[in-house]
């Protein structure tokens, strides 16, 4: 799949508009505890000023839902920004009103203007045309930098497209890399090529896991999604979260594997729990038998030393989803041992963003793992095969088809 592409743009001297995620997690206190994604946008951002470009940021922050509220303010975001990038980052006090379009009218070269939460427009997430609209009105092109959220079609990511011409927009740097990675990653691995797919439900890695089948030699099932798996094969899973109308869907996987060769690991013990609570009081089982009031938190040792087994020979491995329910520290260990064998590995490793790239950067493993996705969600819509609603208005193909 390829891009239009910043560096084909005549971008000197010009305002151009970059649709980027800052959609950071924050602490208690309001301060930024993983800035990853802002310093994943500085690249494109670097590009544009020394092009001597007016630059206008856009993003959103958390779910306002069309609210303006405080605590989703991207001025801790701005003054993150200015440190690195060192210079002013102007904040604009709403997206599309009077003092947006005022700084944006007054932006001069080499300035930088944050326009505040998109998502207190209630449009922005209805892809509502006319907000599209107002926010290519202020600029002379259009870069989307946003991977994140290009699984969205909102205003900033696909409405906006219309109102810029192939010679007017393009990906940035940031959304060039992931498409690419991920395209070689799905299409061209280096053999055995293994999954490790966790998370609450089946329910949204379905479509993913349908896909992936014939492109892996192996996977590795964690996660409270694991619990349908069980259930389908007849084990007691006790109070553990479960999909009952996903059985048949999880039977069809599991006999996919099984014709395609592709060898199919799920738990053999677990962590469980008497309730979802960190002063729970907790027990290692064997899949087979948890107790009927009990639910399964985590994968056990057991399950660790089998995955690291089945993973010993691997040389390309995309994890998506966590082991267990990490955010609790009784529950991570099984996450934890995966994250640190997996990164202490010589394959690629391939983290596909979302609470994966929450758990490896919480773990301090991070900068061990070959490629981590700014985007979980929309990560997950390309393992699926689907053209993201933001990437499609900038591929070449698509392109040629309109002229």
């Amino acid at each position: 799949m390829e891009l239009l592409s910043i560096k084909k743009l005549d971008l000197a001297g010009q305002k151009v508009f970059i649709r980027c995620d800052f959609n950071v997690p924050m602490d208690e206190f309001g301060n930024i505890s993983d800035d990853r994604r802002i310093r994943s946008a500085v690249a494109t951002i670097n590009y544009c000023l020394d092009a001597d470009c007016a630059v206008i940021l856009a993003s959103h922050l958390g779910r306002p839902k069309g609210e303006v509220l405080q605590k989703y303010s991207l001025a801790p975001v701005a003054r993150r920004l200015q440190q690195l990038l060192k210079r002013d980052v102007i904040l604009a006090n709403d997206v599309v009103g009077e003092d947006a379009m005022q700084k944006s009218n007054n932006l001069e070269k080499h300035q930088v203007l944050l326009l505040e939460n998109l998502r207190f427009e209630k449009g922005e997430t209805a892809n509502d045309p006319e907000l599209a609209k107002k926010l290519a009105s202020m600029a002379d092109f259009y870069i989307n930098d946003a991977f994140g959220v290009s699984h969205r079609a909102h205003s900033s990511v696909e409405g906006i497209t219309h109102y810029f011409d192939n010679e007017h927009k393009a990906a940035g740097f940031l959304l060039e890399r992931e498409i690419n990675f991920f395209g070689k990653l799905i299409n061209n691995p280096v053999r055995p090529f293994a999954a490790i797919v966790g998370g609450s439900k089946v329910s949204g890695k379905l479509e993913a896991l349908v896909n992936l089948l014939p492109k892996v030699d192996k996977v590795f099932i964690g996660g409270g999604m694991a619990f349908t798996f069980l259930k389908q094969m007849g084990y007691n899973i006790g109070a553990s979260l479960v999909e009952d109308d996903l059985l048949d869907e999880a039977q069809s996987i599991m006999d996919e594997a099984k014709k395609l060769g592709v060898k199919f690991y799920l738990p053999v013990d677990v962590v469980a729990a008497e309730k979802f609570s960190e002063d729970a009081v907790s027990k290692i089982v064997t899949a087979q038998e948890i107790p009927d009031s009990w639910m399964g938190l985590d994968i056990g040792p057991a399950t660790v030393r089998l995955y690291r087994e089945g993973l010993n020979d691997v040389q390309t491995v995309l994890w998506n989803g966590p082991m267990g329910v990490y955010e609790m520290e009784k529950f991570a260990r099984g996450s934890s041992k995966i994250a640190h064998f997996v990164a202490d590995s010589y394959a690629t490793t391939v983290v596909g963003g979302g609470d994966t790239a929450d758990l490896v950067q919480r773990i301090g493993v991070d900068d061990e793992m070959s490629f981590i996705s700014t985007g979980g969600g929309a990560s997950l819509e390309l393992l699926e095969g689907k053209v993201l609603p933001g990437v499609r208005p900038l591929m070449i193909e698509k392109v040629k088809e309109e002229n």
